[in-house]
């Protein structure tokens, strides 16, 4: 089960990307007197005319508050909400009902998390029962999570008891799946990881830690904020149990995430957030909570932003993610090979040969992450700096921060060979002061 074939499908041609950055003004804007050259969609996507027209529509036309109103306007914004959250949910080959709203994936990922400690302390009882953890129970997570996705897991193992175990790297920063059927035993409960590691660019063989975890019963979660953006992801076919996502690194609004989770799942876990819209009854004395998504979407709800973000799955599916991910599979190997040619410049994490979206995390020696961003970007070419919210990665791998350079559908090859001739010039300004 492969979750990208970028061999089956045609990169995009370079009219094809000018018409996409065309889509795009803030491409076409100058940094310290040079075009931009935006190399951090790692962090955050830029966002096409369309999704701010479709966001702006609808503030304009059909704002109100929703599930709550009886009037026409409150009617058609619930339509709209609804209709995007069915949009996404298509994206990614999962019934609406398994779509849940929230600010970004770290919460979505702390949704699981929580909902998991309150099982624990008998919350949700007896549906929940089969979640709670304990001492002796054990939570497997990999070394090369990013903060979100492992944060949470040692706040949940300190609260009941349980044990945090993890899936090791080897020195090219290579997961040890070989290690999985000692690592992953019957006191195992929980496998949560990265699909695509966002300092690396490299993709998880989910099939084998899926196979693994369910071997024992144990409840698979998928960090997928680096997958769905840039690859074909299915997530009913990769058989995990819950995943999360953002919407702002795949042309959509901030302040909005998603979390995937098998229905049968989210109707038997109790709540994370509480109070209004998440309920059926409410005495002075206790509640009864709706099923899912509502469940978990307390609160007035990122209503424009999820209108927003099915305008963004609209136009990455008229883009093609098969194409997408052949885009970016020659860029990233575009990024391997011309960093391999620097002297003095480490390539973080398996090199060429090694299946990768279009990211490339570099240490240069003698010159700090944080100087070689500055350098850049007096150059107009944003890159990301410094640890990536991966600590424990980048302590494996013997260095402290890094200079990350990652793609999507409008980056040129222009832009990367910017990139790549820059890095040397930055090496020979700072060592021409040592």
């Amino acid at each position: 089960m492969s979750t990208v074939t970028p061999t089956l499908a045609a990169p995009f041609t370079d009219a094809e990307v000018a018409r996409f950055r065309a889509d795009f003004p803030i491409l076409g804007e100058t940094v310290n007197g040079h075009p931009l050259v935006y190399l951090d969609t790692g962090a955050t996507s830029q966002r096409p005319l369309s999704v701010l027209d479709a966001e702006r529509d609808f503030v304009l036309r059909r704002n109100a508050a929703v599930h709550r109103g009886a009037h026409t306007l409150a009617a058609l914004a619930t339509d709209e909400f609804e209709a995007a959250r069915e949009r996404v949910a298509r994206f990614v080959g999962v019934d609406d009902n398994e779509i849940v709203w929230t600010s970004n994936a770290t919460e979505a990922l702390n949704t699981i998390a929580y909902a998991i400690g309150n099982a624990s302390v008998g919350r949700g009882a007896p549906a929940s029962a089969r979640f709670a953890l304990g001492p002796g129970d054990e939570i497997l997570v990999t070394e090369l999570e990013h903060h979100a996705n492992l944060i949470p897991w040692q706040e949940l193992a300190a609260r009941t008891g349980a044990t945090l175990r993890y899936v090791p790297i080897d020195d090219d920063g290579a997961l040890r799946v070989d290690l999985l059927g000692e690592l992953v035993t019957e006191r195992t409960r929980v496998v949560a990881f990265a699909h695509v590691s966002n300092v690396l660019g490299t993709i998880a063989p989910v099939e084998a830690f899926v196979a693994a975890a369910h071997a024992v019963g144990a409840l698979v979660v998928l960090d997928a904020c680096q997958s769905v953006p840039h690859l074909p992801v299915d997530l009913r076919a990769l058989d995990v149990d819950f995943a999360a996502f953002s919407a702002h690194k795949m042309l959509g609004p901030t302040g909005l995430g998603v979390l995937y989770g098998r229905a049968e799942l989210l109707d038997a876990l109790p709540p994370f957030l509480t109070g209004g819209s998440m309920i059926t009854t409410v005495t002075m004395e206790a509640s009864e909570y709706l099923p899912s998504p509502q469940r978990f979407e307390a609160g007035t709800q990122k209503v424009s932003q999820a209108v927003a973000f099915a305008a963004a799955i609209d136009y990455l599916d008229a883009a093609g993610m098969d194409r997408v991910a052949a885009h970016e599979h020659e860029l990233g190997a575009r990024l391997v090979a011309g960093l391999a040619e620097i002297d003095g410049v480490r390539l973080l994490g398996p090199t060429s040969g090694v299946e990768r979206v279009g990211v490339a995390s570099v240490d240069v020696p003698g010159i700090h992450a944080h100087d070689l961003g500055q350098f850049l970007d007096d150059r107009g070419i944003a890159v990301r700096v410094g640890h990536h919210c991966a600590q424990p990665l980048h302590r494996r791998l013997g260095t402290v921060a890094s200079t990350r350079a990652s793609s999507y559908l409008y980056t040129t090859e222009a832009e990367v060979d910017a990139f790549l001739a820059a890095v040397p010039d930055a090496i020979r300004f700072f060592g021409g002061l040592r």
